[in-house]
């Protein structure tokens, strides 16, 4: 069995080029890469690329003076922090200030400025009925969206037909100024308004006379109701006909005080026109949705869309809207509107019943539109109010330095391990320097890489760790080297001496490398912000180190061994035997091959 055994090891030693070759490809498929996606340097941080600060003081809510705590603080920096990582901001940093600010440092780059947009607000969603729509300001006489709703009957969507909804929305009237008298289409909807709210006026005092023994007092409470509904009525379609969208003081209040249960006029932005609408109670809260996400249809023409999910409660609540909806065979009366903040984000008509918690909305999205609004679906309402106190922008002028300082630091820093691998390794150093080289091609094409798509970006902490990384990786050349050293020390020639340092010293390394990697995960596990950087950057390199040594340091030994300049020792090479004081080399002790002469006892045979 010995054999075969030696046969296999030689065979393995006699094709190093194979690893060679292998980890060259990755760098050139790597760096190809990098090229293709036009992302040839690593994404920075706000320290490095500059960005913007914002200061955000928090609001008691109406009704909740203790409203700001500890919990809800720390509660609010955790939503901000998920939605600025889900429109794909890494880096950014939220903390509190104090007892009631919380800081917000974005840096510079792809979604930034859409983050800055959502970062303090509130995402309050509700879905309302539609009462009444119109354009609003000069934008009526082009305007004309279209969004509509679809969802799924059926659990599992392969098994029967998706049932949807789908229609245009449309500008029903227009109106030159607020102080212009409204066009009778805006009469009509006025009218409409007040239907409804009569509507509910008598469903409330129904409900009163079956609760009450005594007529008369049965119809006292049906005129007071009826009078009130009236009052609000006129008050409400006194508040929509004044309403001019396209003014940002008229749409700063439009509805903004509204409670859930409050009939309410609001604004919209569709397609670039603002539309103002009138909107009935809440139907379903946002607390109701368990996921949203924005996808492409590529099957149809609807572009961009957001794909919801409801919890159980939430989808019997949508199931039931949309049932009452899709009775009513006009618009605007058959749309739902979706308010964020008391802001109508889309307004989608309904033509049946969507069962089973599954939902889409579409419309003229584009895709930051339909990811904004998946996002704020997604992660859910603050639970402050707050007002931005300061916007500031940073530059990079002072991480610049501090990058600079650093790269000179790392300079002077790889400068020395070159000079101490020359005086002590001589000519083992034409195996470490390039496995150095190799190792920063790695680091860097994959750092490149990782900004598109995890969006992890470089700061002055993950720039330390690349630098440490250095002494790390330079430290497996080390002990590889003197393993073999051991071995020539030990009477063996250079090949031999290779094959049998390489198992104790993979061990070393890989234990090494180990430690190094469990400190730098869980570093990055306990920490947040800046100090994340610097552990994913030490994680990333250690793992790189491990590739280095055994697809490229490990191979090209391998092959430099072979040649007479390593092989016979030159003083130059480092691998010298008088120099490392070898011992005599190995020798077998051969036994005689026939029998040894004279008598042999039969006792001691």
């Amino acid at each position: 069995m010995a054999a075969p055994k030696r046969g296999r090891s030689a065979s393995a030693q006699s094709k190093p080029g194979r690893s060679l070759a292998l980890i060259l490809i990755a760098i050139v498929a790597l760096t190809g890469g990098m090229f293709a996606s036009g992302n040839t340097t690593p994404r920075l941080g706000i320290d490095l690329a500059g960005g913007t600060s914002i200061t955000l003081q928090a609001r008691n809510e109406p009704g909740q003076p203790n409203a700001i705590n500890k919990t809800n603080m720390n509660t609010a920096v955790e939503i901000m922090n998920r939605r600025v990582n889900g429109l794909g901001v890494s880096e950014a940093e939220v903390q509190t200030q104090g007892t009631s600010n919380i800081i917000v440092n974005i840096p510079k780059g792809t979604n930034s400025a859409e983050a800055r947009q959502q970062v303090g607000t509130t995402a309050k969603l509700y879905f309302r009925p539609v009462l009444a729509q119109e354009a609003s300001g000069a934008a009526a006489s082009s305007a004309s969206p279209s969004a509509s709703a679809s969802g799924s009957s059926s659990a599992s969507p392969s098994s029967s037909p998706s049932s949807s909804a789908s229609g245009s929305q449309t500008a029903t009237g227009s109106s030159a100024s607020p102080s212009s008298s409204p066009s009778s289409s805006a009469t009509s909807q006025g009218r409409a308004v007040t239907d409804a709210l009569k509507a509910g006026s008598t469903a409330s005092s129904s409900a009163s006379a079956s609760s009450s023994a005594s007529p008369s007092a049965t119809s006292s409470a049906d005129a007071s109701a009826s009078a009130s509904a009236s009052a609000a009525a006129s008050k409400l379609e006194a508040e929509y006909t004044a309403l001019d969208c396209t003014k940002a003081a008229q749409r700063a209040t439009a509805g903004k005080s509204a409670k859930p249960t409050d009939t309410t006029v609001a604004c919209g932005q569709i397609g670039g026109a603002w539309y103002k609408y009138v909107l009935g109670p809440a139907r379903v809260d946002g607390t109701d949705v368990k996921k949203a996400q924005a996808v492409f249809d590529t099957q149809g023409a609807s572009g961009w869309q957001v794909q919801m999910s409801f919890t159980s409660g939430g989808a019997k609540k949508f199931a039931d809207v949309t049932a009452e909806l899709a009775k009513n065979a006009s618009q605007p009366t058959n749309e739902f509107g979706i308010v964020l903040d008391g802001e109508v984000v889309s307004s989608p008509t309904v033509s049946q019943s969507i069962t089973g918690g599954q939902a889409e909305i579409s419309g003229s999205f584009t895709q930051e539109e339909a990811q904004s609004l998946s996002n704020m679906l997604s992660y859910g309402a603050l639970p402050l109010s707050f007002r931005t106190e300061s916007v500031t922008t940073v530059t990079a002028a002072l991480g610049g330095q501090q990058l600079h300082a650093g790269l000179i630091a790392g300079a002077i820093g790889l400068a020395l391990v070159i000079i101490y691998l020359l005086a002590f390794y001589r000519g083992l150093s034409l195996i470490a320097i390039p496995s150095l080289l190799v190792s920063a091609a790695l680091t860097y094409t994959i750092m490149s890489l990782l900004g598109p798509t995890i969006h992890f970006a470089l700061n002055l902490p993950a720039v330390c760790g690349a630098i440490v990384a250095i002494g790390i990786t330079a430290d497996s050349f080390i002990v590889f080297f003197e393993r073999i050293r051991d071995e020539i020390r030990e009477g063996r020639t250079l090949r031999p001496a290779v094959e049998r340092a390489w198992p104790r010293a993979r061990r070393t390394i890989l234990v090494s490398d180990f430690v190094s990697f469990l400190a730098a995960a869980v570093l990055f596990i306990v920490t947040v912000g800046k100090v994340q950087g610097f552990a994913f950057t030490l994680g990333l390199t250690t793992v790189l180190d491990v590739v280095v040594v055994f697809f490229f340091t490990k191979p090209l030994m391998t092959i430099l061994a072979r040649r007479k300049f390593f092989a016979s020792g030159h003083k130059w090479s480092g691998l010298d035997p008088k120099g490392l004081g070898a011992k005599a080399p190995l020798r077998r002790t051969r036994r005689p091959a026939g029998p040894t002469a004279g008598p042999v006892d039969p006792k001691e045979a």
